[in-house]
């Protein structure tokens, strides 16, 4: 038999989710109290992420509904609501979203409205895209380092590649400088890279 529950959220502790359960039994929707997962937690932090959704992921099984009040209440933006719905379809989940109508997202009408979301969370990744290459650009033109900064220094590099040459091993150079082996790998290819440029 199908079970019910509610994912009700808020995003400080000053909200309450007391109109988001109200509108869920004013829907229709009978859900006992122990099925209903409430959360006080920012909708900028993915929905996977969130403790109380977490645990809800546990809970569910194939057949079961989730009635959420507002699609933001799944996820931080259209690409996190469309990756949560996905999840819980692959399940056999069927997720209700009164702000829709009450559509199952799940359903045929609900694929639509997710193709709709998959196009909007598209956009999303592209703009985000647009713009992380923008503003690399703009700091590649004022000169700026792009990447991590280097853990040594032009001197220590130089004293790593001499006593590598000298056979002292990557674990004991790694424990002196403070970094990992790979570091130090990386600062023996990188002296590879000049000399095969030469």
């Amino acid at each position: 038999m199908a079970r019910t529950f509610a994912y009700c959220r808020v995003s400080t502790s000053d909200q309450t989710t007391e109109n988001q359960t109200r509108e869920i039994e004013a829907a229709g929707f009978s859900v006992e109290p122990k099925r209903v997962v409430l959360e006080t937690v920012s909708g900028s932090t993915p929905a996977r992420e969130r403790k109380g959704f977490a645990k809800l992921l546990d809970k569910l099984e194939g057949g079961d509904v989730l009635v959420v009040t507002k699609l933001d209440r799944l996820g931080r933006n259209a690409m996190d609501v469309r990756s949560t719905v996905e999840v819980l379809a692959a399940e056999g989940v069927r997720v209700h979203c009164l702000a829709l109508g009450g559509v199952d997202l799940t359903s045929a009408a609900g694929k639509m409205t997710m193709g709709v979301i998959a196009a909007v969370a598209e956009f999303e990744r592209d703009l985000l895209i647009e713009r992380t290459q923008a503003g690399l650009s703009r700091a590649k033109a004022a000169g700026k380092a792009l990447g991590r900064p280097s853990a040594l220094s032009a001197e220590q590099k130089v004293q790593i590649r001499q006593r590598r040459s000298e056979g002292h091993s990557l674990g004991i150079l790694a424990k002196e400088y403070g970094v990992s082996r790979a570091a130090i790998q990386r600062v023996e290819k990188q002296a590879e890279c000049a000399i095969g440029n030469l």
